[in-house]
């Protein structure tokens, strides 16, 4: 028995595994070049962890709008106690560059409170001890961002942009200014060429609804937007997740390539199949937020035999040891008993480790070779980690980002001809409601209803679009914002001024064919003012749109705030009942609802300084429009004045959406 455990240890060791990499490399990685394209040229980086002990506020993790569904108050439930349990207990390790160290363990296990802890996001947590050291400073804010760069699980990117588009325009707003257009040109090129995406650099990215590349290839341009400003550490949130067992392994190959170019990696896994164990330097094995093990990964089976655990014959060790330190909840007491085995191993490993610097197990205490992997110098030398480097401007990133929106939004084909569809629908199906007439005058309160549907109706259509349109971009802008990729500012005017086009598209297609089928006021002045009017509007709907979308985390609650208050202006338009007619609430919400403007205007524009003819059984009479349109108490305002107030509305609603940008993030529903 003791001869089989020993033969066990040693084919985990490696002594088969190394005879069989060629095997292993040929049947499941579809990359035979192994040459490093993109290496890290600035100095050699250490991340270390002392004594970490991280408390995790349960409470914090649910979203307000959730406690407020379940009748609890958001900020008393957050000085709650009870809500508080511990992360991570007593955690310490060491890595330098060259290494890859996973990160393994069960649901819960504490992967995300470390990465959380590292990376500085730790929303709704507290350190109680211990320290975070990067290259032997103290970690801070500043510090993880000139060093770390950190891929989140879910893969947020444009896509109907292509992979070397994505890149280029990464590239242009993260690296420094002093980098001319061929150095960045050919930095995109590089990591093109590092994470093996040539075949695939001219196809869409896409996503769930637009074919685009395969689903690792779209989470290698995840991690080429992070590699592009070339860092030297590289943090990853379970990046074989949704992957199948193969794409998974090419990835890992690409990652453990990453780190032979003289980089820190640190990924978190929950059980990585053998072949891509096999590729780890070294392992974290946690559970419950405590190290159970932490040393090679060619050694790991050689420990747990030592201490009376041997991993069976053709077992994977990764998925036998999580399984061996899992907490089994199914029952009281085997919850107790899974939590004692798991105490008293991370008891014995802190016992083991007790007096090495880098607190790593070492198989028969020999020291684990950390040299690094030589460096190509294939690469302009980077700026240090500890080098504050100038990013681009304002004015740069602004060019940036209305070019990517504009790019990504042209190239949905679909969604514009749908809206070209839309609009144009809209305009004929009223226009032909009211053709047919001739040289007859339609009466007053038909025209009165006409002029009201063209301000109305349309709109509408805008919120659900826009409201849509921004909560499937907003994690993208919640991580690039986080990365400090560009402000809020540059976003803003990018955002308002790249929908420009499409809106002026929209409006000119609703407005024009329904305003000569109808038979209005053949007046080239008065239908400019009218569709200037309709413009402000319909922009004024989109300002309101973005302004709810930045302001509520999810899509339902926008949609039902704009929905709410777009029928509050809609019923207090100065139509459906007379302005005179309303008691103080409406009337007040009439001021600024931006229909009511809107209405009294086009009214204006139809009816002041016109004599309009009506006919009352055999009797004639002639009044003038100003008449009409006062007594409908839509004439209070000269025409001037409405213009200025729907631009002030719109304004206003702007505002709203740059304070929202600015002072509230904009996390979505996946990020709580």
């Amino acid at each position: 028995m003791a001869e089989k455990t020993k033969d066990e240890t040693q084919l985990w060791n490696g002594t088969v595994l190394q005879d069989a990499s060629g095997l292993q490399d040929s049947l499941f990685s579809s990359e035979s070049d192994n040459s490093l394209y993109f290496t890290y040229s600035g100095q050699s980086n250490t991340l270390e962890v002392r004594d970490l002990t991280y408390q995790v506020d349960i409470a914090s993790q649910v979203p307000w709008f959730e406690q407020l569904a379940q009748f609890k108050i958001p900020w008393r439930s957050h000085s709650s106690q009870d809500s508080c349990e511990l992360g991570i207990r007593n955690l310490s390790f060491k890595v330098r560059s060259g290494q890859m160290l996973a990160i393994i363990g069960s649901s819960g296990c504490g992967r995300a409170s470390l990465l959380d802890v590292i990376t500085g996001r730790g929303h709704g947590g507290k350190m109680k001890s211990g320290q975070i050291w990067i290259n032997g400073q103290p970690s801070t804010p500043q510090l993880v961002r000139k060093c770390v760069a950190h891929v989140r699980q879910h893969d947020q990117l444009l896509p109907n942009l292509t992979v070397r588009e994505t890149l280029t325009f990464i590239a242009q707003m993260r690296l420094p200014r002093t980098f001319s257009q061929a150095q960045r040109d050919k930095r995109v090129e590089d990591v093109i060429a590092e994470l093996r995406l040539r075949q695939c650099a001219n196809t869409r990215v896409g996503n769930t609804y637009v074919r685009g590349v395969s689903g690792g290839e779209r989470r290698r341009v995840s991690i080429g937007v992070q590699l592009l400003w070339n860092p030297g550490i590289l943090i990853l949130d379970e990046p074989t997740s949704g992957l199948d067992s193969f794409t998974a392994h090419n990835l890992v190959t690409t990652l453990s390539r990453l780190a032979k170019g003289n980089r820190l990696v640190l990924i978190s896994l929950h059980q990585p199949r053998s072949d891509i164990f096999r590729l780890f330097d070294l392992v974290l094995l946690m559970t419950s937020g405590t190290p159970i093990y932490l040393g090679a990964a060619q050694h790991m089976v050689q420990y747990f035999t030592s201490i009376g655990h041997p991993c069976p014959r053709y077992s994977n060790p990764a998925d036998y040891y999580v399984d061996l330190t899992s907490i089994d909840r199914r029952s009281k007491e085997r919850e107790v008993a899974t939590v004692e085995k798991a105490q008293s191993l991370a008891a014995l490993f802190l016992e083991k480790v007790q007096g090495f610097d880098d607190f790593l197990w070492k198989a028969e205490a020999k020291e684990l070779n950390t040299s690094t992997h030589p460096v190509s110098l294939t690469l302009t030398q980077d700026t240090d980690c500890g080098t504050a480097a100038e990013l681009p401007g304002m004015i740069q990133q602004f060019s940036t980002l209305i070019r990517r929106q504009i790019s990504n939004d042209f190239r949905d084909l679909p969604t514009l001809l749908i809206h070209g569809s839309e609009a144009c629908l809209m305009s004929l199906i009223i226009g032909f409601l009211y053709y047919g007439h001739g040289a007859k005058q339609l009466s007053f309160m038909d025209t009165a209803a006409l002029l009201f549907m063209i301000g109305a109706l349309i709109p509408f259509n805008v919120i659900l679009d826009v409201v849509s349109k921004c909560h499937s971009e907003r994690s993208m802008l919640y991580y690039e914002l986080e990365d400090g990729l560009y402000t809020a500012g540059p976003y803003f005017f990018a955002k308002i001024l790249g929908e420009l086009p499409e809106h002026c598209a929209y409006v000119i297609i609703y407005a024009m064919p329904i305003y000569w089928l109808t038979n209005l006021r053949p007046v080239p002045e008065l239908f400019l003012l009218h569709f200037l009017l309709v413009w402000l509007v319909v922009f004024c709907c989109r300002t309101m749109a973005l302004a709810a979308s930045a302001m509520l985390p999810t899509f339902h609650m926008s949609s039902f705030f704009c929905n709410a208050l777009y029928n509050s202006f809609y019923l207090t338009a100065g139509f459906m009942i007379n302005l005179d007619n309303l008691w103080i609430v409406p009337a007040w919400i009439s001021k600024v609802s931006f229909l009511r403007w809107c209405f009294s205007g086009l009214m204006q524009i139809q009816f002041n300084g016109h004599l309009y003819t009506t006919q009352v059984g055999n009797f004639t009479f002639s009044i003038l429009g100003d008449t009409m349109v006062s007594a409908m108490d839509l004439n209070s305002h000269p025409l001037y004045a409405i213009y200025l107030i729907v631009i002030s509305i719109s304004y206003g609603f702007l505002f709203l959406y740059y304070l929202s940008l600015k002072l509230i993030k904009q996390k979505s529903i996946q990020d709580w």
